[in-house]
């Protein structure tokens, strides 16, 4: 499953679309499994980031300063550019900022890993990354839709998100990996609770995407209209990112894992904060969904084009 991983969560997209076309009314039985099945997921993401590479990468300057540079101050204004040519209505708009200005955690380190880049790197600032999106992201919000985003969006799954979706798990994650390096015991669990990596990342894309096909179709309208601006976001952000790269001089690997870190967007982790919205704007979770679909699709494209972005010099001698 490892070498196969892209066509497992491939197969696991395709699966779930079949699934919420053939059985719609299980939709809401599987959004409720949605917060367990991320959280497993984010647990076992965590597992494989020992403590000591967390406080390694927080003194890994020039990395961590490029990856929050892409995330939290290109991407923003990049959202800025294209917020007046959404559409108007409040609640697509809200999806679409909900989905892109957070920087994705999780299939991430896949996808950079396949086309060379630092990914292991990326996974230590990882835990960084969540907690300043989630730090961020109401700010954001504010910043973008004005005063009239208390109607729609209220703090209280913001703050579970943050506790169940990010310390929980991280919390978890460390005493394993304090259990494992004092007990043989803890070693063997570490070892296959990180050996279901795949399986669990195949489920969460299932469990996602089957509830939201009826919506899907239902909005089709809203979907058309947003698929547009998502892949102009990935055509765009290759560009940004190379040039975030090159301008704090990064090696290539790094450089690469710096482009696909602004380029993949955290729609697992926000889709939560999403469903958990008034009954108004019940489109936001369908565009969040979108999002990942199209970016499933444009990862293909990027591990074929970020190592042309920013070539090997050693490979090319």
């Amino acid at each position: 499953m490892e070498r196969h991983q892209v066509a497992v969560y491939l197969g696991a997209l395709a699966a779930g679309c079949l699934a919420g076309w053939a059985a719609p009314g299980a939709g809401p039985g599987l959004e409720q499994a949605i917060d367990p099945v991320l959280g497993a997921l984010l647990y076992v993401t965590f597992l494989q980031v020992p403590a000591r590479e967390l406080v390694r990468s927080l003194r890994a300057g020039r990395f961590l300063a490029a990856a929050l540079a892409v995330n939290f101050l290109a991407v923003p204004l990049l959202v800025a550019a294209m917020l007046p040519l959404l559409p108007a209505d409040q609640a697509v708009r809200l999806g679409v900022l909900l989905v892109l200005l957070c920087p994705c955690v999780d299939y991430v380190i896949v996808f950079s890993g396949l086309a060379g880049a630092a990914n292991q790197r990326l996974l230590a600032v990882t835990p960084v990354l969540l907690v300043a999106q989630m730090l961020l992201l109401p700010g954001y919000l504010y910043l973008f839709l004005g005063s009239g985003l208390s109607d729609v969006v209220e703090v209280g799954p913001f703050l579970r998100a943050f506790l169940f979706l990010i310390v929980v798990p991280l919390a978890l994650a460390w005493l394993t990996q304090a259990w494992a390096a004092r007990r043989a015991a803890g070693r063997r669990v570490a070892d296959g609770v990180t050996a279901a990596m795949v399986p669990l990342m195949a489920a969460t894309l299932f469990t996602v995407v089957a509830p939201q096909v009826p919506r899907i179709h239902h909005d089709l309208g809203d979907v058309a209209r947003v698929v547009p601006f998502y892949a102009a976001f990935l055509v765009v952000m290759a560009g940004v990112g190379t040039a975030v790269a090159r301008s704090f001089r990064l090696d290539v690997p790094a450089g690469r894992a710096i482009v696909f870190t602004g380029a993949t967007r955290n729609s697992l982790v926000v889709l939560p904060l999403a469903l958990a919205l008034p009954a108004a704007p019940a489109v936001a979770p369908v565009v969040v969904v979108t999002q990942t679909l199209v970016e499933v699709l444009g990862m293909l494209v990027y591990v074929r084009l970020v190592p042309r972005l920013l070539p090997d010099p050693a490979a090319t001698r």
